[in-house]
């Protein structure tokens, strides 16, 4: 019953969001420019800003415009940036050669930007689809990617990128044992300082469409799902993470983001160690698209979906929006 106009309620939890101040003061999840990885499309030659046609506001750039770039982002505060090479198909091969050759874009473009920026943390994505006339993640035998061959050669990509001076490596291609196997490559060629990100759970997905624009990477013949994660498990997600923990990983990254917050949550009680999710492509584009056709706030829609993501237990996280959410903040 009302009396004065009131029911007799004790808890009001609507107290705590009366006003922006109160909001803010007691608000649990915060987004800071230092939160983001901001990742990078590099492409052979000069004066190259490429526009890439699925992802809004994203390019291929060639090294010197990638200089230019950078100096915008490091600004507003971002410090850390993971690099994709494009490469051409006359450079392409059945073994992804490119990917391990001394003086390759990769080596270039770490190089030039830790000369210019050297306080920048630079990552790269260790990979072979980039590089691979077929468009998977290693090297293919009798139509199926083959494990320990392709960890052979990705840890070859690794200790090019170490050479060249790169902070962070990132093996994405979700091989076993890859971790263990790199690990002992870079501490055996001396590069004890250089850390690795591992992909740990990434999963087949429908949202790596834009990515695969970018790269000119989509696989020629059949799909990935023999060796990226299925989107129905969870437990396999945790034992993956463990798995990559146990063989040396200093970090561990979950991807995509937003499908598998609950992922993200379920790692983040499991390890101590610093953990990061992936808003990808189709992520990242589908906001763009949206916003474009009016659909919904771009800001809002950033903002609101970057914070779920630090919400579930992301410590940093990749997003193609990293600049415009920091200038924001």
């Amino acid at each position: 019953m009302l009396t004065d106009g009131f029911l007799e309620i004790t808890k009001r939890p609507r107290r705590n969001r009366k006003s922006d101040a109160l909001r803010s003061l007691i608000q649990e999840t915060r987004l800071h420019p230092n939160d983001f990885v901001a990742p990078f499309f590099v492409v052979e030659g000069s004066c190259k800003k490429i526009p890439i046609l699925s992802m809004p506001g994203v390019f291929r750039f060639s090294i010197d415009e990638l200089l230019k770039e950078l100096t915008g982002y490091v600004d507003i505060g971002i410090r850390a940036i993971n690099l994709f090479c494009y490469t051409p198909e006359e450079k392409k091969d059945s073994l992804g050669s490119e990917a391990r050759r001394e003086g390759n874009l990769l080596q270039q473009a770490i190089k030039m930007i830790k000369n210019k920026y050297p306080e920048l943390l630079v990552m790269a994505d260790i990979a072979l689809d980039p590089f691979t006339d077929h468009g998977h993640d290693g090297i293919v035998i009798n139509h199926r990617v083959a494990n320990d061959p392709t960890i052979e050669a990705l840890s070859e990509m690794a200790l090019r990128a170490a050479e060249a001076g790169c902070d962070v490596v990132s093996p994405s291609d979700m091989m076993d044992g890859r971790i263990g196997y790199i690990r002992k490559a870079l501490d055996k060629a001396g590069f004890h300082d250089v850390g690795i990100l591992s992909y740990a759970a990434k999963y087949a997905s429908a949202f790596y469409g834009p990515f695969r624009d970018a790269l000119d990477s989509a696989p020629k013949f059949g799909d990935k799902k023999n060796y990226q994660m299925n989107p129905a498990n969870s437990r396999e997600a945790l034992l993956e993470c463990a798995l990559d923990e146990e063989e040396g990983a200093d970090m561990l990254l979950i991807k995509p983001a937003l499908t598998n917050l609950d992922i993200l949550a379920k790692v983040r009680q499991q390890t101590m160690l610093p953990l990061g999710a992936y808003q990808v492509s189709g992520e990242y584009a589908m906001i763009k698209v949206a916003a474009e056709k009016g659909i919904l706030d771009e800001k809002r829609a950033f903002f609101e979906s970057l914070l779920a993501i630090k919400r579930a237990g992301a410590d940093f996280i990749f997003t193609y929006a990293a600049k415009q959410v920091a200038e924001e903040l």
